[in-house]
């Protein structure tokens, strides 16, 4: 299966500069948040594969959810076997209807044990935040999660993807990383994910 993963910023090879069959190779579209709800229709329209994604901490201001798309916020969506559980929203540093302390975050994770235990756990982590000491930094603003690596350390998905960290912060942050068994995807702007290959 080939993944489209993308966050943060539309992607000018996606969608700018578009040709028609340039996204016939994905199978998935995941998206971590922070991206104008006419990006991700674009996408869904012209890849004509299911679009799975998570909301980012900038979402509230677009005035509507993307249609077409399918949320994976708090629940687990099974798409092709793939088992994708949604955490959107980002460390909360102002008052934003997607925005969360570590203990809010951590009682949305504790809501979910019905799903979890009902899909015996999940292959993917789809975020807009990252996890705590995982590609973010100390600023209220870009700070990550602690209980996503409780997560993590748990149920060893093949694969966590997040937003919210972007690569021209710094330029010493990986796109592609490996945590225990599981490849970390800081998906801003885009990332392909081939889950035939080894990521690293």
């Amino acid at each position: 299966m080939r993944i489209l993963a993308v966050a943060d910023i539309p992607s000018d090879r996606y969608y700018e500069y578009y040709k028609p069959g340039k996204l016939d190779e994905f199978d998935l579209i995941l998206s971590c948040g922070d991206l104008r709800p006419e990006y991700l229709e674009f996408l869904v329209t012209m890849a004509r594969c299911p679009l799975v994604y998570v909301h980012g901490n900038h979402d509230d201001s677009y005035g509507r959810d993307p249609e077409g798309c399918i949320c994976a916020d708090d629940s687990i969506v099974e798409v092709e076997g793939l088992r994708i559980l949604g955490l959107g929203g980002s460390y909360q540093y102002r008052s934003g209807e997607y925005m969360y302390t570590e203990r809010q975050m951590q009682s949305r994770i504790r809501k979910l044990w019905l799903p979890l235990k009902k899909h015996h756990g999940f292959d993917i982590l789809l975020t807009h935040a990252p996890a705590r000491g995982l590609n973010d930094f100390d600023s209220m603003s870009h700070r990550g999660f602690e209980c996503f690596n409780t997560l993590l350390e748990r149920y060893e998905p093949k694969y966590y993807v997040h937003g919210h960290i972007h690569l021209n912060y710094n330029y010493d942050i990986p796109q592609k990383t490996v945590r225990g068994s599981t490849t970390v995807i800081n998906a801003y702007e885009y990332c392909i994910i081939d889950t035939k290959e080894s990521e690293i």
